[in-house]
């Protein structure tokens, strides 16, 4: 019997998480290898997109925790840990968070996670080395030329309210003289 055959049958073809029976995936724990049964998780297409992009996060969908953070998987516990961490501002999240108890090696493989999964999110850094954030404003170092827009957007001109390229750490996106343009963060600085 094979890993996701293995899964279906612990999970009884259900979610892990939330209970949903449709698109069911194998879900690898990082930074676990994924090589024993305990370091997997199946999990359903919805909670498998809302842990790998934290922009679409539901709250609401999330209330399904208070089942099964109680599951006997470690690798369920490290999921449900990391959600409530992820939804810890809201109220019913924290209140969850305090009656989990994950015993010392799972709770180092959940924090563990987390580590390694801010160090893998792109930042968008200006040419002082300061983080930028959406909604920033920021200020040219230098003239740029815009390409198809035909003129030069020069250096000192406040560009308000910035949007991240999620793709390229080197992108930030902005208007100047009405025109949205992209930008390169080598050539802005935070103001």
């Amino acid at each position: 019997m094979n890993i996701e055959q293995e899964l279906l049958k612990r999970s009884e073809s259900k979610c892990e998480l939330c209970g949903a029976t449709e698109t069911l995936n194998v879900h690898i724990v990082s930074p676990k290898s994924g090589q024993d049964l305990s370091e997997n998780a199946m999990i359903c297409g919805s909670c498998l997109e809302q842990i790998d992009d934290k922009d679409k996060i539901n709250p609401n969908h999330w209330h399904c925790l208070n089942d099964s953070m109680w599951s006997e998987v470690p690798a369920v516990q490290v999921l449900a840990w990391r959600m409530l961490n992820d939804l810890i501002a809201e109220g019913w999240a924290q209140n969850l968070l305090e009656m989990l108890y994950l015993d010392d090696d799972t709770l180092a493989w959940a924090k563990e996670g987390m580590v390694a999964d801010e160090q893998k999110a792109i930042k968008h850094i200006d040419s002082n080395g300061v983080q930028l954030s959406a909604g920033d404003s920021v200020v040219l170092i230098k003239d740029l030329n815009v390409k198809g827009a035909n003129f030069t957007a020069k250096r000192g001109t406040a560009v308000r309210n910035i949007t991240l390229t999620h793709d390229n750490a080197e992108h930030i996106e902005g208007k100047v003289n009405g025109q949205h343009i992209v930008i390169l963060t080598q050539f802005v600085k935070k103001s």
